[in-house]
């Protein structure tokens, strides 16, 4: 058999998920030839120059990436930043290509599988079961309790390794079934949860303070709903684990001596 190419390891595992392209997605090989042999594999939620040296330390060559490279969802920043002759957007470049790395995001196919890839990772370490005809139509709710909002976002830090983990509310509003809007999904989705006489408290990626946070706080008065801001990339990290443990799968048919690890992002921000 062949060796297996980045760019083949690619279409395996969008022809397993089985999801539709976008006609305008970031999915794809970002970094790197994508006709370079695997010799190993990391995923992570975001690939920053910590996680690409440990990547490396680890032999992997092929580093999947949920969120962007170089800082910016569409990916402009990229050569907004060379003509910049920015030193941190240098310094990674010049990582990549020293190491023969190839960087493949993963993100639009993964948000668009039913139920979402991110969402379903997130409920499993959590220890909740997606409520299935939400999650068919992409929406994330599930039976928590009972329990209360400041116990549910105890947990929520604890089971996501969130280290700054935030909430609005009182701690003692019970909660007995909540919904996710992990990542960074907008102003928009996060008031239509809020608002639901069937969900208590709604844990949030992050969010813009001046709208879901303000709106958050009002509807705490007026509905009695709870909000918890996860934090991006903690909120999304189980999701990324769910995906290399099925690229494993995918990985271990084609080249069974090929390693797929996963590489924890470590929270970026942390409380004094």
């Amino acid at each position: 058999m062949s060796p297996l190419t980045a760019g083949e390891l690619v279409d395996l595992a969008a022809a397993e998920l089985g999801v539709p392209a976008r006609p305008t997605t970031v999915d794809g090989v970002v970094a790197g030839d994508p006709s370079a042999v695997v010799r190993g594999v990391a995923v992570t939620t975001l690939a920053t120059l910590e996680v690409l040296e440990r990547a490396v330390a680890a032999g992997a060559n092929v580093v999947v990436t949920h969120e962007p490279l170089f800082y910016d969802h569409l990916g402009a920043a990229d050569a907004e930043l060379e003509a910049e002759r920015d030193p941190v957007h240098a310094a990674k470049r010049a990582f990549l290509a020293d190491h023969g790395i190839v960087v493949w995001r993963q993100h639009d196919a993964w948000h668009d599988r039913r139920p979402d890839g991110v969402d379903e990772g997130a409920a499993r370490a959590l220890g909740w079961t997606l409520d299935p005809a939400e999650a068919a139509r992409g929406t994330a709710v599930a039976d928590v309790g009972p329990t209360t909002l400041g116990e549910l976002a105890a947990h929520a830090a604890r089971a996501l390794d969130a280290r700054a983990l935030r909430f609005v509310g009182d701690p003692a509003l019970p909660v007995r079934r909540a919904a996710l809007d992990l990542g960074f999904r907008g102003f928009a989705r996060n008031r239509r949860l809020l608002r639901r006489d069937d969900v208590d408290a709604v844990l949030v990626g992050e969010a813009h303070e001046w709208e879901t946070g303000s709106y958050a706080t009002d509807a705490a008065r007026v509905l009695g709903t709870g909000l918890v801001v996860v934090g991006h990339v903690p909120s999304e990290q189980a999701g990324m684990r769910f995906f290399a443990d099925r690229l494993r799968d995918v990985v271990a048919r084609r080249a069974p001596d090929v390693d797929v690890a996963f590489l924890a992002t470590p929270d970026a921000y942390a409380t004094p």
